[in-house]
């Protein structure tokens, strides 16, 4: 079966990069008949955090992008070997243009645009390469849009006509590639793009209207009834949030009507964003989500006008939140999404965080943000997320090939989820997946329950063998337990682990009966990098201990 489905992923890819080079080819011949417009209508707002420092260090030819610096010594960093793939999407997407408004001055306009002027000589002509990648595109006209004031500020004829005939090709290029564009994300920032030069350029009505019309079949497409992206990453909604904002108000300020789907999509993405919200402001780190700026997260609710308490349950994402005093546990009990949807998507099924106060006590291990493809890789293991790993095999499997983009070939088909409130407050949700059924023919079970005071979390977890498929093969298991790196871990005795957060607040981990260990970890989300940590492990086995029990209670 399977050897039948990777042969048509196999030619699926290869014809679509086929067709790709084609339309490629067609573009490269015709590029010399695209028309520069006369001017640009409006520049639309960005609401990305903007920090001095960083146009400082590029007004004195240092680039800090990605977790490196390039030192340039006044010359066009295009003109450099970049020091990694992340820094070059970063550099050629000219999101990094936004630090540069800092302060209206000639000097910060001057060196913008000499780098800009640098990527148009250097990039502009040759298609090809990271410069011309769809999602680099895609942002690179997102951003000369919103920061061509800080560009364009006292520029000579030549370099506006130059910079707007550039901008027009790339739009065009945009436009011609949407179909070749991976599912989601990407896609959806295409869109975006193409509204927004709809708008922010000159242009016929029929070309507004399918922009508009385009962009809402991707709300249709990607966000789902609950308002969570089909990614199933909860960060995903705040990067699309971050443009969908000012693609909106730029609608409202010019007086077009607006996509139909623009302000109920824009609305029902909020309680998403707030579900996933962890006590400390940062999101829940699943399938694919990496850290987040407290400065983003705060620009966005600044503009929530669905504001209200978040939902217990994202039925359509599949995910489980558990709330009561200061303490939130975020669980996920959904499918990984289908087909090419998965490229980023984890094996963390049943994995779950818990913040209590201004910190996350469990976590997952999280996605590098710069890090390179094995680190990457690594992230996405049931290993990496505070769940249970048989045989130290993930949950679902992963084809190890960049020609599939790293797609799930394998995962969990069903999940079986039992929410339920008793009789003393306590909330308690049961959960079961069969990801192990077909290798090693066990479900995982797990339950958490958290009382009504929020100071008492409970969990248990349990390997369960079907009659038909029990023998006497023997299956190990290990629940990990994720500490956030600000979390300091102290072994008590054998059973049970302290956990305070540089606050003071303190949780007791517990399991009775069980040997609790302490071990190093990985976190892969850190703002400033892959970092280390600690995590609690559990082993047990079937048939000898199928089941464990263990326990959170707070002590300070």
């Amino acid at each position: 079966m399977w050897s039948g489905r990777f042969s048509s992923l196999y030619l699926g890819e290869a014809w679509r990069r086929t067709e790709c080079r084609a339309a490629l080819l067609r573009l490269r011949l015709f590029r010399h008949t695209v028309h520069a417009p006369e001017r640009l209508i409006v520049a639309p707002t960005d609401l990305r955090a903007v920090d001095p420092h960083v146009a400082e260090e590029i007004l004195n030819g240092r680039f800090p992008l990605a977790g490196r610096l390039l030192e340039t010594g006044g010359k066009s960093p295009f003109t450099f070997s970049l020091p990694s793939r992340s820094f070059a999407v970063r550099l050629h997407g000219f999101g990094w243009l936004r630090h540069m408004r800092t302060k209206k001055s000639d000097l910060h306009s001057n060196v913008a645009r000499s780098i800009v002027n640098s990527w148009l000589t250097i990039h502009g002509g040759r298609i090809e390469g990271i410069a011309w990648e769809i999602d680099v595109t895609a942002q690179r006209v997102i951003a000369w849009l919103s920061h061509s004031p800080v560009v364009l500020h006292n520029a000579d004829r030549g370099f506006y006509r130059r910079f707007l005939k550039s901008l027009a090709f790339q739009v065009r290029f945009l436009r011609r590639m949407v179909k070749y564009a991976p599912p989601g994300e990407v896609r959806f920032r295409l869109r975006i793009a193409l509204a927004m030069a709809s708008i922010s350029m000159p242009t016929r009505p029929g070309v507004l209207r399918r922009a508009a019309e385009a962009l809402d079949q991707e709300f249709d497409s990607q966000i789902l009834p609950d308002g969570g992206h089909v990614s199933r990453n909860p960060r995903v909604g705040l990067e699309l949030l971050l443009d969908l904002l000012p693609l909106r108000q730029t609608y409202v300020n010019l007086g077009h009507d607006l996509p139909q789907k623009l302000i109920s999509g824009i609305d029902r993405m909020y309680p998403a964003l707030r579900f996933f919200r962890h006590q400390d402001g940062d999101l829940a780190l699943f399938n694919g989500a990496t850290s987040t700026l407290a400065t983003e997260l705060m620009s966005l609710l600044r503009y929530d006008e669905t504001a209200g308490e978040p939902f217990k349950a994202m039925p359509h994402s599949r995910y489980q939140r558990l709330a009561a005093g200061r303490t939130v546990i975020i669980a996920d009990t959904g499918l990984p999404p289908p087909g090419k949807m998965s490229r980023t998507a984890h094996a963390g099924c049943l994995s779950f965080e818990m913040s209590s106060g201004r910190h996350r006590f469990i976590v997952n291990s999280g996605s590098p943000k710069f890090a390179g493809r094995r680190y990457i890789q690594i992230a996405r293991t049931t290993a990496a997320h505070s769940t249970v790993t048989l045989n130290d095999t993930s949950s679902s499997r992963f084809a190890l090939s960049e020609f599939l983009s790293n797609v799930i070939t394998e995962a969990v088909k069903t999940v079986n989820v039992d929410r339920a409130l008793a009789d003393d407050g306590r909330d308690v949700v049961k959960a079961s997946h069969d990801g192990y059924l077909k290798t090693f023919g066990a479900l995982h079970e797990r339950e958490l329950t958290l009382n009504a005071t929020g100071l008492i979390v409970t969990g248990r977890d349990r390997l369960v063998v079907p009659e038909e498929r029990k023998d006497d093969k023997a299956l190990r298991a290990v629940a990990r337990f994720h500490a956030h790196p600000a979390i300091n871990l102290n072994q008590v005795d054998g059973e049970s682990v302290m956990m305070t957060a540089p606050d003071g607040e303190t949780w007791l981990f517990s399991s009775p009966g069980n040997e609790v260990l302490v071990a190093e970890d990985v976190f892969f989300a850190d703002a400033s990098g892959v970092c280390g940590s600690d995590q609690i492990e559990i082993n047990f086995s079937y048939p000898e201990k199928p089941e464990i029990r263990w326990f959170l209670s707070r002590k300070s």
